[in-house]
């Protein structure tokens, strides 16, 4: 858990840092814990761990399920996370856009961040034929094994990427990229293209197309994708017209941050 800068760690920064350390142990694995549980897995006291949780509820970053006897994210953590959110440019010149292209396309429509070596959900919306039954928003994910990742990373040099990935890429499928070298190449391809795309690289039966965002710099910030099952995106048929249509939906949301294209000269 990082410390506050600039003070020492006195009985009251230690409170926070171990109430934080029982926040974190709520995961998607692990979305409701046992008291117990919680001692085990930070290895604080019982006593720590019940008066911390008590606090936490009665503040209401916990919650308590009488049936199941188990804790649980509470509704302030969710309060705190809209108004993240809400303050986020990205979120805010994008929520709509993806909305409204989920609608159109009956997709799943997402709009996610680099954070570090990492995907950050900020936006997820789903269409009819979309096939998931959660958000995706606050869930991390791996660049290399998906497209929304391909297209935030395909202006790095290949120093920053091998800085950024480091030597070890993931295998989550037969079909996802592991080689430096492969992975630079598709990079090179999503560039020339202006989109990417991911075909049961992450999960068996699912497919993605994604494009850049851009602040008004010129920068990538962030990736616009539509998503769904392999049938309901039918690659083969509709590649070229999904990817006209993230590729439009992208540049909106990047004239909304302030970017500006330059048409070639010549």
């Amino acid at each position: 858990m990082p410390r506050i800068v600039g003070r020492e760690a006195g009985p009251g920064t230690q409170s926070v840092e171990r109430a934080l350390s029982l926040l974190s142990e709520f995961t998607e694995a692990h979305p409701q814990r046992r008291v117990s549980e919680l001692v085990e897995a930070t290895g604080l006291g019982q006593s720590t761990v019940s008066r911390l949780v008590g606090a936490l509820v009665a503040l209401g970053f916990l919650m308590y399920d009488d049936r199941s006897g188990m804790y649980g994210i509470g509704p302030r953590v969710i309060t705190l996370a809209g108004i993240a959110l809400n303050e986020m440019p990205v979120h805010q010149q994008a929520r709509q856009v993806a909305q409204n292209l989920a609608m159109d396309l009956d997709l799943g429509a997402n709009v996610a961040e680099r954070r570090v070596a990492a995907l950050f959900y900020l936006c997820h919306f789903e269409g009819r034929t979309a096939g998931r039954s959660s958000t995706l928003i606050g869930r991390r994910g791996p660049l290399h094994a998906t497209a929304m990742g391909k297209a935030l990373m395909c202006e790095l040099l290949p120093k920053e990427l091998g800085e950024l990935l480091g030597d070890h890429l993931a295998r989550y499928t037969p079909h996802t990229i592991t080689d430096r070298a492969g992975l630079e190449a598709t990079l090179r391809e999503v560039r020339d293209r202006g989109y990417a795309t991911e075909v049961e690289e992450l999960a068996f039966g699912r497919a993605c197309i994604a494009a850049p965002i851009r602040d008004r710099t010129g920068t990538i910030v962030a990736a616009l994708s539509v998503s769904g099952p392999l049938s309901a995106m039918n690659l083969p048929e509709r590649e070229q017209v999904l990817a006209t249509k993230v590729i439009e939906q992208a540049d909106q949301i990047s004239s909304g941050l302030g970017y500006h294209a330059v048409a070639p000269v010549g």
